[in-house]
């Protein structure tokens, strides 16, 4: 029995006209997602980051080759405000590990691309990033990662 499992216990003494399943479940998910989120920003504290900035030079780095994106397009990837877009610029710019360059197909635009620094430092993070993944998902064997997956593929896409 977890910490959900008194919870819902209670609620069934309390209110057994309800049916609070649905409450677990979700209880479930928010307790862990506090759980994942710490130990994830662990790992990326480790190099300098956290999971904001290492979202854009992630994004910058799967780009591909010249790891390059004008700031819409790093919006639309990452599905933030332009405000936050351009502070997490201005802090990764101020790190080192991107820079501003003129956008050659519109003069009033720039380009954002990763230095030699940030580039070196999104493939340490990566590398470290995957491995953590796989240490945190560890207790579940292949089989049921993959039905876990397929079930919050299909719950995801009812909100997506």
């Amino acid at each position: 029995m977890d910490a959900v499992d008194k919870i819902l216990a209670q609620w069934n003494r309390e209110r057994p006209d309800l049916d609070v399943g649905p409450m677990g479940l979700l209880g479930r998910f928010s307790r862990l997602r506090g759980h994942l989120t710490r130990e994830l920003e662990t790992e990326f504290a480790r190099h300098g980051l956290n999971a904001s900035s290492f979202d854009v030079l992630a994004t910058l780095r799967r780009s591909g080759p010249p790891y390059r994106l004008s700031p819409g397009e790093l919006l639309e990837t990452m599905m933030i405000t332009s405000g936050t877009m351009t502070n997490r610029i201005d802090q990764l710019e101020k790190a080192g590990l991107v820079e501003r360059l003129d956008n050659p197909e519109d003069r009033r635009g720039v380009i954002i691309a990763l230095t030699d620094k940030g580039f070196d430092t999104v493939e340490k993070t990566v590398t470290a990033h995957v491995a953590n993944q796989h240490r945190i998902v560890a207790p579940l064997d292949a089989y049921e990662r993959q039905q876990l997956n397929t079930l919050l593929t299909k719950f995801l896409a009812a909100y997506e």
